[in-house]
């Protein structure tokens, strides 16, 4: 199957909602949002906490519940989706080639292109912890989508390597459904969460931090039993005669985010070496003219609200690209 369109959007997140809705503002018609989930909304579907839309709505509001304003939203307009879609390929012309489950292979040609597949944790391949390879290891986020949506419990004893923002409201919301969280162990000086976020979901429930420590091996054969601990010097490597066994059935890592760019690579974007996402000029172009990036796929962001302000303009960016090449 084959579709022309004018804007085509990967990614039905906040940053794709974002972006779609301002596109059709400025007088896009044709614009087709491609989002690889069963729904709309992106990663906040499962961020049941509060604490978003503080700058964007001037209230604070729990995920999904951001999520559903932008959703509603976008249902007030004429742009189509693609949910259950994932996107296989992009061409430097701005062919996507995507599966659905119901159409099959899909072509779509489009005269605009909004990256917005957000990004994913690092994991325990990247960290090149030695050890054992047994069960009860998750990065932050696949826990919260197991317990939040799944509504499973990923084990009852836990530890969480990084203080990322999505560990450290893993630690409340493990601590909340009833498991053990023996601390936080983050391997340099400071947290790399919001301040907010150590008060609310450690300090608030006695959670330990300990900071210039990470774990250096794992125990356990069939299911994590446990990790060794040390602290860290200056240029963070381990410093013999630290060490400490820390008993665990899981371990949860929240150490690191990485924007999503195998499409970006794919059609020829050069990527930066620092951000590792996207180059991109004024107005969110990337260095492939009519492609655009916006939200965690171009940087990750600690708000969604400024994840939102961004689309917005790099929404109104692809839009006025589409009218110049039109005219």
């Amino acid at each position: 199957m084959k579709m022309n369109v004018d804007v085509a959007v990967i990614g039905g997140g906040p940053a794709g909602l974002a972006a779609a809705i301002e596109c059709r503002k400025n007088g896009v018609e044709n614009i087709l949002v491609i989002e690889r989930d069963r729904q709309l909304g992106g990663i906040l579907n499962q961020c049941i906490h509060p604490g978003f839309g503080l700058h964007v709505f001037g209230e604070e509001l729990t995920g999904p519940e951001y999520a559903q304003r932008y959703i509603n939203m976008l249902s007030e307009t004429d742009v189509k989706t693609l949910t259950d879609t994932m996107v296989l390929s992009l061409s430097p012309d701005r062919v996507i080639r995507a599966v659905n489950t119901t159409l099959g292979v899909v072509e779509i040609h489009a005269k605009a292109v909004i990256l917005a597949m957000g990004c994913r944790e690092r994991t325990r391949g990247m960290l090149r912890i030695p050890g054992t390879r047994p069960s009860g290891i998750y990065t932050a986020g696949t826990a919260q989508r197991l317990v939040n949506i799944e509504g499973l419990m990923p084990g009852k004893n836990t530890v969480i390597l990084g203080s990322g923002d999505i560990g450290l409201i893993m630690a409340r919301r493990m601590t909340l459904e009833g498991a053990k969280v023996s601390g936080v162990y983050e391997i340099m000086p400071k947290s790399g969460g919001l301040k907010r976020n150590i008060v609310q979901c450690l300090n608030d429930f006695g959670i330990p931090l300990h900071l210039s420590r990470t774990a250096v091996e794992i125990h356990g054969r069939e299911r994590i039993e446990g990790i060794t601990v040390a602290s860290v010097d200056e240029n963070l490597a381990p410093i013999k005669g630290t060490e400490e066994y820390v008993e665990c059935d899981t371990l949860l890592l929240s150490v690191g985010l990485i924007p999503e760019n195998e499409l970006s690579r794919g059609a020829g974007i050069l990527i930066d070496p620092k951000t590792k996402g996207p180059v991109c000029e004024t107005g969110f172009e990337t260095s492939v003219p009519g492609i655009f990036a916006c939200g965690n796929v171009f940087k990750v962001y600690d708000l969604v609200d400024n994840v939102t302000k961004d689309s917005v303009l790099a929404g109104k960016s692809a839009a006025e690209y589409v009218k110049n090449k039109t005219a």
